[in-house]
């Protein structure tokens, strides 16, 4: 840690703990999340021992989503109190990592409980990807990517602003208290 602080003192580092699962992909079946949760003393020792400044639990999140959440059938649900208990525990800011797919009011609950960075990197994969596809359906012989990519960019937009209203909406209110 140490190494990476002096290449910039101001540089925060973060560590992800328990099983969240590897990548950005959808996945075929539900995912027992239930598994390699963090408790609030695997993350208060894992924080001490490695000095990192953010922590990335897992708290019924995981990388990807399945095909029931991208057809919208099921949403991912976390462990609000867990989140609680570790934010106390640690007292350093908290990442959400895998949240693609998380329903909302879990996502307003999570941030009011101690998460203060969310990821939703598959949920912006899969707007690109079904755009892209109904793009490329809707004009089969256009091959320009300027008159392609628009509706593409435009439907990642709208989750990015769905996404941002969603979390500072929880933000703005928690201030307002």
């Amino acid at each position: 840690m140490a190494r990476l602080k002096a290449i910039h003192p101001g540089m925060l580092i973060e560590g992800e703990i328990g099983d969240i699962g590897t990548g950005s992909e959808i996945h075929e079946t539900t995912i027992d999340v239930s598994k390699g949760l963090t408790t609030p003393e695997e993350a208060k020792e894992f924080v001490a021992a490695t000095g990192i400044d953010i922590l990335a639990p897992a708290v019924g999140n995981m990388h990807g989503m399945s095909g029931s959440m991208v057809r919208g059938e099921a949403r991912k649900h976390l462990d609000i109190k867990r989140i609680a208990e570790i934010k106390k525990a640690t007292g350093v800011p908290l990442t959400l990592h895998g949240g693609s797919g998380t329903d909302d009011e879990d996502f307003r609950k999570a941030i009011a409980a101690g998460i203060n960075i969310v990821h939703i990197n598959t949920e912006l994969r899969v707007a690109w990807r079904q755009s892209l596809e109904a793009s490329l359906a809707g004009k089969p012989n256009e091959v320009v990517p300027y008159k392609i990519l628009p509706p593409v960019i435009e439907a990642v937009k709208e989750v990015v602003a769905s996404r941002l209203r969603l979390f500072n909406g929880v933000g703005l209110a928690a201030a307002a208290q």
